[in-house]
């Protein structure tokens, strides 16, 4: 039984960077990685042996312990001692479920190696493709623990013989991943092998795991687990293999150490100057340069408040040093410099690169940021999140004395958690929240309920989006005052340029040369790109085809402002606009400044952007999600009834031994009773999982009612504006 070790040998240890390892666990949901991450806190000595695999100990929230799934991203450093060489391991065990993807997908920033845990019966889902494809794209180096092998033998009862040949077809489909989304130089490199312990079989539950490193070193072979479970001695297999041995032996053989991981990482997440001294210092991971890190992850603690998780990719971090925050354009004062010791935070005064420090002091800071001892450097690049929020739910507080306290613990979720989205409707003092699915607006809702606060929710709605269709000629609109004319067009943005500009990859923010370079690159010419007015986060943008007009700089902020307007709500029902490319024509201003202010150029920018997009014409989008379900064969038919009759449709059918996987897609507001229709229709013997998969065009049939339910209950006018309010005429 190893014990827990003090925080000074443990920093004795980090001194040294070839003995220390940052990696997560990430796999589709209820494979076992909460469970298999118990064995390994018992095997430091963090948590009792006898309650490993009860404890669900890094699922510290009573909401994740009621439900049974892990919904936070919860860090923990565990100690491992290899032939009397000791290393210090970060891990971090993430969530499953679909929803909160965008937690995982921050999580793979901060670390180097990913354990992804499979169910050995249920083999390679798709949950377990996503997450593996994001962390082949943030160049995180995947291993495979294949968990619940004792399914195999309780429930399929397989010979040795055959149990191999399933385990062989498990690591190949694996494998097949790893090829297909791993960059060129890396696919050979990081497939995953039984023969040399990249691959570990195992069952967390029952706290046995082996590779082929221990079979060599104890004997054990699948005739010794068959015969365990046969005569019940699954005690003395548990002893003769521990699970943590083989799990934290095979991360310290493939997992590499920061220093050797983050000279091919650091060009993928930092498109800095490699050759500068801070380009050096990051692929160095060197103590003694400037202090550069990646804030992954925000939580607020009910005595100390915002504490900042991430990664410190250079130099060393200390108390009361000032840092910038280099997004917020803001500085901060680290309070101090905390370390996780099993998972307990511990006060340590510094730490150097390569190292998973949690900073308080830093209230400003948010999950993405790039926190920086010298000011104006590039930033890291932003985390690509693989779904958007789609769902909402409208919330207010049963008492209206309480809406200081809803705002306050709104704000904190928001901070923990940056893919809930809260927006206040100003004309019907709505407040809406918008998440991934339903389970993470549940999970929302209950904390605000948590924190003391009663509510009254609304059903979930869905959210939609709009977008123009066809392409118009220049139309005119006046200022309030009738002084000023703004000529507007506009047409569809390519949908490689909108896709750059909702994963952040160009930006107001970012370099104008990095900018350009990928602009050329989607085919737009230097003139064009040197009159962009405005790019739009979420997929829009403004260009100014003005030629030789007076006072066009000093308008172009009232300008975009009513552009922002727009884009924010559309004209069909006030939602988001997605795909536009409006191409500011001309300008016919007033000579006198007073007369061509904010207050004039801005409500004039919102009606020409109106007018245009209305004379262009423009449609309504709603989210299609992928859904996969898992079924008994003679009940396909059935599933293909319940998703044809709820507009969604089968893309395609495998065979799986006696169950089918049926893969296709259904809109999202289709979700709601879906789990009746299923039940009712399979007998509840289907198992299903959805994510998002793209916003597609709302049937004609179905549109006008659509845009008129969602008018009615924003509270505007059944039918949308007609063109004539937007358009003047000379």
């Amino acid at each position: 039984m190893a014990k827990f070790k003090s925080t000074t040998e443990v920093l004795r240890i980090i001194k040294n960077k070839e003995q220390i390892r940052n990696f997560s666990v990430i796999a589709h949901v209820d494979h076992g990685k909460t469970t298999m991450s118990d064995s390994l806190l018992a095997a430091s000595g963090i948590i009792a042996p006898s309650a490993a695999g009860k404890a669900l100990a890094m699922d510290f929230d009573k909401e994740e312990q009621e439900r049974g799934i892990t919904i936070y991203q919860a860090n923990v450093t565990l100690h491992f001692t290899q032939k009397d060489k000791e290393f210090v391991i970060n891990m971090i065990d993430t969530p499953g479920h679909v929803d909160f993807s965008g937690r995982v997908i921050r999580s793979l920033r901060a670390i180097d190696g990913a354990t992804v845990v499979c169910d050995a019966v249920e083999g390679i889902m798709t949950q377990t493709e996503t997450v593996t494809r994001m962390a082949l794209e943030e160049r995180v180096r995947p291993v495979l623990f294949i968990n619940k092998v004792d399914r195999l033998i309780k429930e399929l009862r397989l010979t040795p013989e055959k149990m191999q040949e399933t385990l062989a077809g498990v690591v190949s489909s694996f494998n097949q991943l790893v090829d297909t989304y791993a960059e060129p130089e890396y696919k050979d490199k990081w497939k995953v092998s039984i023969q040399d312990a990249s691959v570990t079989f195992g069952s967390a539950k029952d706290k046995w795991a082996f590779n082929v490193d221990i079979m060599k070193e104890k004997g054990i072979t699948f005739k010794d687990v068959i015969d365990a479970y046969k005569n019940e001695k699954v005690e003395d297999l548990v002893a003769r293999a521990p699970l943590a041995d083989a799990v934290l032996g095979m991360v310290v053989k493939h997992v590499p150490p920061p220093h050797v991981a983050q000279k091919y990482r650091i060009p993928q997440i930092w498109k800095g100057d490699l050759e500068s001294d801070i380009g050096k210092a990051l692929l160095a991971c060197s103590d003694d340069g400037p202090t550069i890190m990646m804030v992954v992850n925000m939580v607020l603690d009910p005595a100390a408040g915002p504490v900042a998780i991430g990664r410190l990719f250079s130099g060393t971090i200390k108390d009361g040093q000032t840092v910038n925050i280099i997004d917020a354009k803001r500085e901060g004062r680290v309070q101090s410099v905390n370390f996780f010791m099993g998972n307990q935070r511990e006060q340590v005064g510094e730490l150097g690169a390569g190292n998973i420090p949690a900073l308080l002091g830093l209230t400003e800071a948010r999950a993405g940021n790039t926190i920086s001892s010298v000011k104006g450097i590039p930033m890291f690049e932003g985390v690509k999140y693989v779904s958007e929020p789609v769902v909402q739910v409208a919330i207010e507080p049963k008492h209206p004395k309480d809406l200081p306290k809803l705002v306050e613990v709104l704000k904190q979720l928001t901070i923990e958690d940056p893919n809930l989205v809260v927006k206040i409707d100003e004309e019907s003092g709505e407040t809406l929240v918008a998440g991934m699915g339903v389970l993470h607006l549940d999970v929302a809702t209950h904390r605000i309920q948590d924190a003391k606060v009663e509510i009254i929710t609304s059903e979930p709605l869905i959210n939609y989006r709009e977008t123009v269709k066809g392409t118009c000629e220049p139309i005119m609109s006046k200022s309030p005052n009738r002084h000023n004319k703004i000529f507007m067009k506009v047409e569809p943005l390519e949908p490689a340029i909108a896709h750059m500009l909702r994963t952040g990859e160009i930006s107001d923010m970012k370099d104008k040369k990095v900018v350009a370079d990928l602009l050329k690159g989607a085919g737009w010419d230097t003139d064009t790109i040197k009159r962009i007015m405005k790019l739009d986060p979420r997929g829009n943008v403004m260009i100014n085809g003005t030629k030789g007009v007076q006072f066009i700089q000093e308008s172009t902020d009232s300008i975009n402002s009513g552009f922002e307007e727009v884009m924010k709500e559309g004209p069909l029902c006030k939602e988001q606009m997605r795909d536009c490319k409006f191409i500011f024509t001309h300008f016919v201003p007033h000579e006198d400044t007073a007369h061509r202010g904010l207050s004039q150029l801005g409500p004039a920018s919102r009606r020409a952007c109106m007018g245009a997009l209305l004379t262009a014409g423009t449609t309504i989008l709603e989210p299609m999600l992928a859904i996969e379900v898992r079924v008994p064969t003679d009940l396909v038919g059935n599933v293909a009834t319940v998703l044809s009759g709820k507009r969604g449709k089968v893309l395609d059918m495998q065979q799986k031994g006696a169950a089918s996987i049926i893969v296709g897609e259904i809109p999202a507001s289709e979700t709601f009773t879906l789990s009746e229709a299923m039940r009712g229709q399979t007998a509840g013997r289907a198992t299903w999982n959805t994510s998002f998969k793209a916003w597609t065009e709302l049937p004609k049939s179905i549109a006008a009612t659509a845009i008129a339910e969602i008018r009615k209950r924003k509270g505007l006018a059944p039918t949308p504006p007609g063109i004539e309010e937007y358009i003047d005429r000379e």
